[in-house]
């Protein structure tokens, strides 16, 4: 739980230093409100069974719940906001622990809402999103892939596909992070019925990644600019790379035009974190923008409130961190619990002076401890300090309460942990704790 923790933690402080604030969502949604948003993962929400009232679901995701309170609460004139959210999800998944592939999961949710130039909420997402992997300090590697739903339709559109057909390519391409081109062609042609003439030149496109340079190779191609979806969505993209240089984040961006998402509500830039290496752990983060899914849930096309958003997946984080924590190289300052300072006794049991010192420490804020035994024996009580990696402990005996001081050890330097520590007067041991811990 120490991990999972160190993980809230570390996403809540850095989406609320972005000026996010929390909005919560129910568990449960209307069946209907969940129902054509997630394309062919639909299959995966959990329904709850009919006891005569009206039809519900669990929630598959954070993004739906979000657009639903908008729905209901948002003014599409004036209506902005940062929210976050870190809640439990539901998929009727196959889970794999090891993978982070779970059917009850954490999800950590950023988004932005409301009418703003193009792609600078955009690029600030992706910030968010580097600033949080890179913080969580992951054992491997990662990129962002990058892509633009309207870019990746009228490369469809172009390449001759159909327009009732976009979405059931767009699902097959989708697999391309899965399977080679060689499979997905063959599904493409029969599965989907598309042409080969027509699938081969959806593959010029979508095996194709890189950076910048690609955005402006595509952006010389005259076919593909003449199609107005096509060229919006580079246009764009290549915005978002010029305001990613500001940020820092362009190293970590790689435009990869097989990238799809496959659920239906995305209408402009898309992407994921994918790490190095890793062993069927697969996305760690996705999201993309969303400007028409509070029109949807109304049935008012017009109403629109334009977001842009990225989901972090928690569980697959933890399972990179544990496995890192297990093997001894995870990072020091998570621990297995927050105690800051164990107050232990020396000689007989002194349960209430060690009650005393602890009320003292936890009035200045201090998170302290102490065992709760009335005469404890002193191995035990350095065990517990190891146990639990407390970086303080604060030794009385009678000696020390005789003279009116106390004893302070550093437990994280094994050389001052082996000799009786720092003796100070009992007045100063607040300040001297505090002293310390800042270090």
């Amino acid at each position: 739980m120490a991990v999972r923790q160190h993980i809230f933690d570390t996403i809540t402080q850095i989406f609320r230093r972005h000026g996010a604030v929390t909005i919560d969502t129910p568990v449960m949604e209307l069946t209907e409100i969940l129902a054509g948003k997630y394309g062919e993962d639909s299959k995966l929400i959990y329904d709850l069974a009919d006891q005569g009232g009206e039809q519900c679901s669990l929630r598959y995701d954070l993004t739906v719940p979000f657009a639903r309170y908008m729905a209901m609460h948002g003014k599409p004139s004036q209506y902005q906001c940062k929210r976050y959210q870190l809640a439990k999800v539901y998929r009727r998944d196959q889970p794999a622990m090891t993978k982070g592939r779970l059917r009850e999961f954490y999800q950590c949710d950023f988004d932005i809402a409301g009418q703003y130039d193009l792609m600078i909420p955009d690029t600030e997402i992706l910030c968010v999103l580097k600033e949080t992997l890179d913080s969580l300090q992951l054992p491997v590697d990662y990129d962002i892939k990058l892509n633009h739903r309207q870019l990746l339709d009228g490369v469809f559109r172009v390449a001759g596909v159909a327009p009732d057909a976009v979405r059931a390519v767009s699902s097959t391409i989708d697999k391309l992070d899965k399977q080679p081109w060689t499979e997905v062609h063959y599904e493409l042609m029969h599965e989907r019925g598309l042409d080969k003439n027509v699938a081969d030149r959806i593959g010029h496109y979508v095996q194709q990644n890189g950076d910048a340079q690609l955005l402006q190779k595509l952006a010389d191609e005259p076919t593909l600019m003449a199609n107005p979806q096509a060229s919006q969505g580079i246009r764009e993209l290549q915005l978002l790379m010029d305001y990613g240089e500001v940020f820092d984040i362009r190293d970590k961006i790689k435009v990869d035009l097989s990238l799809a998402r496959g659920l239906d509500y995305y209408t402009g830039i898309i992407y994921e974190a994918v790490t190095h290496g890793t062993h069927g752990v697969g996305s760690i983060a996705a999201g993309g923008r969303y400007d028409d899914l509070v029109g949807m849930l109304l049935n008012k096309p017009n109403k629109k409130i334009p977001c842009v958003g990225v989901s972090i997946g928690v569980e697959r984080i933890f399972s990179l961190l544990m496995e890192m924590h297990q093997q001894g190289h995870s990072d020091s300052s998570i621990r297995g619990s927050p105690t800051q300072v164990y107050v232990i006794s020396v000689g007989d049991g002194l349960v209430k002076q060690r009650m005393q010192i602890a009320k003292e420490l936890w009035d200045a804020g201090i998170a302290a401890s102490y065992m709760y035994k009335s005469k404890p024996k002193l191995e035990k009580q350095w065990a517990v300090c190891d146990r639990e990696a407390i970086p303080l402990a604060v030794i009385i005996g009678q000696d020390e309460l005789d003279q009116g001081v106390v004893r302070i050890k550093d437990m994280s330097n094994k050389d001052e942990a082996q000799g009786k520590g720092q003796t100070l007067p009992r007045s100063g041991m607040v300040s001297a704790v505090l002293d310390r811990l800042s270090r």
